[in-house]
């Protein structure tokens, strides 16, 4: 695996999702946007801790079963007495889901806190675990803290189900933007966060306010990548799609695969200046209006992750193999 001793460290919820297809049984699978993105890169040969929480329940083992089976460690004090949350995907006969929660975001406390052994490599976090309380105050304290030490990756990944209305959830979710590295967001996010808004132009903002790299994912038709001093539209990849269940989070383990490959996350060994390190790699490489050599790349590696998994049922990313 990649990183050596320093894993990627992924903060957030673990689920079941229950697949209600238009027509045919219902099944259940382990999901979860934090949970799909950890096993996304852990199947792309990264070492990767998830920090969560599930029950010691048949569906909080079937969850575990799943993610050890591809190679993420649990984070100790992950597995509670509580019952496993659940989400129910209804499909529709296009493929695309919408969503209904069964769902608690109240980790340990020493799980979220910083009980992660060996200091990660990079962080990700956001969905539920960034906005859903009361754990989502303890994620934003450790994504503050662990900034200093780890690059810092956030998809808001937004449930409109789970959460009030875009005014109120709006002052959270560019916090975490603000504090982030790295940023992907869908136009179903930024449509729903800035009714009457271009997805685009908010994209574009945010890439002023912190991060090095905003990329907006735009379903069928591709991605946009935003960065300080220019933009880059990567076309959409053909792919026969089954369902876009954990397309976007299989686009965001690509993304963060891409740019550890390439150098632009994980710069040098792991000392007190790693952090630092990785974020002038990260500014230095989009410094201009041109596309940052290492950044095509990447992005293309995150479509076709994203693309593979769209054709197959269900939050089933590939392995490197799978992509040849």
């Amino acid at each position: 695996m990649t990183g050596g001793s320093r894993p990627m460290l992924v903060i957030g919820e673990a689920l079941v999702d229950v697949l209600a297809p238009p027509t045919g049984a219902r099944s259940s699978r382990p999901g979860g946007s934090a949970a799909n993105v950890a096993l996304g890169l852990s199947r792309l040969g990264h070492a990767v801790r998830l920090a969560t929480r599930i029950g010691d329940d048949a569906p909080g083992r079937q969850i575990r079963e799943h993610l050890e089976h591809s190679g993420v460690e649990l984070a100790k004090g992950s597995v509670t007495g509580a019952p496993t949350s659940r989400a129910v995907a209804r499909l529709a006969a296009d493929g695309s889901a919408t969503y209904e929660f069964d769902l608690t975001w109240n980790p340990d406390p020493a799980v979220v806190d910083g009980a992660y052994g060996s200091t990660p490599v990079h962080v990700h976090t956001g969905s539920l675990a960034t906005a859903l309380g009361p754990g989502n105050s303890l994620v934003v304290t450790a994504a503050k803290r662990l900034r200093a030490v780890a690059t810092l990756s956030y998809d808001p990944n937004l449930r409109p189900a789970l959460l009030s209305e875009p005014e109120r959830e709006r002052p959270g979710v560019e916090r975490m933007v603000a504090l982030s590295d790295v940023v992907k967001a869908s136009s179903e996010d930024l449509a729903w966060l800035h009714p009457g808004v271009d997805p685009h132009l908010i994209a574009e903002r945010w890439a002023l306010t912190g991060p090095s790299l905003v990329v907006l994912t735009l379903g069928g038709e591709g991605a946009t990548a935003f960065w300080r001093h220019g933009s880059y539209r990567l076309p959409p990849s053909p792919v026969d799609v089954v369902d876009t269940v954990g397309a976007g989070d299989a686009f965001m383990a690509g993304l963060l695969s891409g740019l550890l490959h390439t150098g632009l996350l994980g710069v040098g060994p792991a000392d007190t200046t790693a952090a630092a390190r990785s974020r002038r790699a990260l500014r230095g490489a989009t410094a201009s209006a041109r596309l940052p050599e290492a950044l095509g790349p990447a992005l293309t590696f995150a479509a076709r992750v994203a693309a593979l998994t769209c054709s197959r049922h269900g939050a089933d990313p590939p392995t490197r193999r799978d992509l040849g």
